[in-house]
């Protein structure tokens, strides 16, 4: 009688058991489907226009989304179009290979500049660089007065250019046509002196970026004297810094044996911003310990 008891019990206390684990289950499945039901319910806002989106949606409103992907489509018309403008609006060069190949030389060039030095010292002929009048009027203010007005250059349609080299004009001229000059250092010092000389703006700032990415300690007094002399402020205020930055070695350069002795007053500026420099770190330094 009493091992039939526990024959009962047992099965009774079996029965509750997987009747408790089918309840588990099928509240965990509930419990599953409605936080599934709630993820798939779950709104969000578009960042754009704070129109609401479901969950599932990526990041952005299906109006927003099409809004954007027309707009990078006018975009890359808009890019398109002001590519075809500036295509449209360079001038051909008289250096391009069908112009050069041509019989009788670049065509319509109606004057010629020619390198040339001061001391006589070239030897042979000048080669000249031909031109249009209307475009070196239209890219140099200096070169407009020259030309319109009854001066020697104008009436010869010989445009003599002193202390220059060959190379360097012909790169000089063709920026005037294309924008565009294959730069190494020496080039961008020649060009950024033709620049100044001739009031080309553009080919100012381009040599001075040029020469400031390439400044260093071996080349910073020859960058810092070439800068102050042709009004190069960029180039003046980084070659500058790096010279105060290593005045330690400066008096054992030749450069500046030479500086002193042909300019000495860039040494005086250059001793004055080392000192501002020393004075204004003095006072950070100080400021930082009050506080």
């Amino acid at each position: 009688m009493q091992r039939c008891r526990h024959h009962r019990v047992a099965r009774q206390y079996s029965s509750e058991s997987e009747s408790e684990s089918e309840s588990s289950s099928t509240s965990v499945s509930v419990s599953s489907e409605c936080q599934t039901e709630t993820m798939i319910t779950t709104t969000m806002k578009c960042l754009s226009c704070q129109a609401s989106y479901e969950s599932r949606d990526s990041g952005t409103c299906k109006e927003c989304y099409e809004e954007a992907n027309e707009t990078e489509e006018d975009r890359k018309r808009e890019i398109e179009d002001l590519k075809a403008k500036v295509a449209f609006l360079r001038f051909w060069s008289p250096f391009d290979p069908q112009h050069l190949s041509r019989p009788n030389g670049p065509c319509f060039t109606d004057v010629v500049l020619v390198a040339s030095s001061d001391d006589g010292s070239s030897s042979g002929p000048p080669i000249p660089v031909p031109a249009h009048k209307a475009v070196l009027i239209s890219r140099s203010p200096v070169f407009k007065a020259m030309l319109e007005n009854e001066m020697e250059e104008s009436r010869s349609g010989t445009i003599k250019i002193g202390d220059v080299s060959y190379d360097a004009l012909r790169a000089f001229v063709n920026y005037m046509y294309t924008a565009e000059a294959c730069l190494d250092e020496q080039m961008a010092y020649d060009l950024l002196v033709l620049a100044e000389k001739y009031q080309v703006k553009h080919l100012k700032a381009y040599c001075e970026k040029f020469l400031v990415s390439k400044l260093n300690w071996e080349n910073s007094i020859l960058s810092y004297a070439i800068a102050h002399q042709h009004n190069a402020k960029l180039m003046l205020d980084a070659a500058l810094s790096v010279i105060t930055d290593n005045m330690d070695k400066l008096t054992k350069r030749e450069e500046y044996a030479e500086l002193v002795e042909k300019d000495p007053r860039l040494i005086v500026e250059i001793y004055e911003a080392y000192l501002s420099k020393q004075v204004n770190t003095a006072a950070h330094k100080d400021s930082l310990m009050k506080s």
